[in-house]
């Protein structure tokens, strides 16, 4: 479904006008964004165990919801794997909780398997399509080089870069999605 040229241009207006009218918030919410990425940047140890923390009590409440769902059902199809999906959840989420030194191990290992995965996947996006999107594919190369060059970083300094690459990068990543809805507020607030 491709939208017309009439409705893409009244959807842009719409957003325009939605994000005037509401300026304020994107402009505390970038704020916000951007202390706590500046925070998490100055002491990436704390963000990354704060992050391994998040990551266990999430497995671990949406494991114990699906356990009690699953028992409940116990009648419907797939009641098995529903169980050891739960199970599973459960059990990660306490391993997080109790090591979360050996689980931002882990999660910092699954980070760069993604970069690894995302840069190679990036990279043929942008070959495959390097004729029909003229100078912007380049773009998508860059991103794909940068990916694996982020890969490459966690892995050779993996002995020291597990306690402190994931609060790092989450905060650089609040760091520029604070400052791009800073930068999107004001100039919504100067045409308003």
């Amino acid at each position: 479904m491709s939208m017309t040229t009439p409705e893409l241009g009244r959807l842009r207006s719409d957003i325009s006008t939605s994000v005037r009218e509401y300026w304020g918030l994107f402009l505390f919410e970038g704020v916000v964004l951007l202390l706590l990425g500046i925070l998490a940047v100055l002491v990436p140890v704390i963000a990354t165990l704060t992050v391994t923390f998040a990551f266990g009590w999430i497995f671990l409440i949406s494991g114990l919801i699906g356990l009690v769902t699953t028992l409940h059902a116990r009648r419907a199809p797939g009641f098995w794997w529903s169980l050891l999906s739960a199970v599973l959840g459960v059990i990660v989420g306490v391993l997080l909780l109790v090591w979360p030194i050996t689980g931002a191990i882990s999660l910092t290992l699954l980070l760069a398997a993604f970069f690894t995965v995302e840069g190679i996947l990036s990279i043929m996006y942008a070959i495959e399509h390097k004729r029909e999107m003229s100078g912007r594919w380049a773009w998508l190369l860059v991103n794909g080089v940068v990916d694996l060059g982020l890969a490459a970083i966690i892995l050779i300094a993996f002995q020291t870069s597990a306690s402190w690459v994931l609060g790092l990068l989450i905060g650089i990543d609040m760091v520029l999605g604070g400052t791009a809805l800073i930068v999107i507020a004001l100039e919504a607030r100067a045409t308003a």
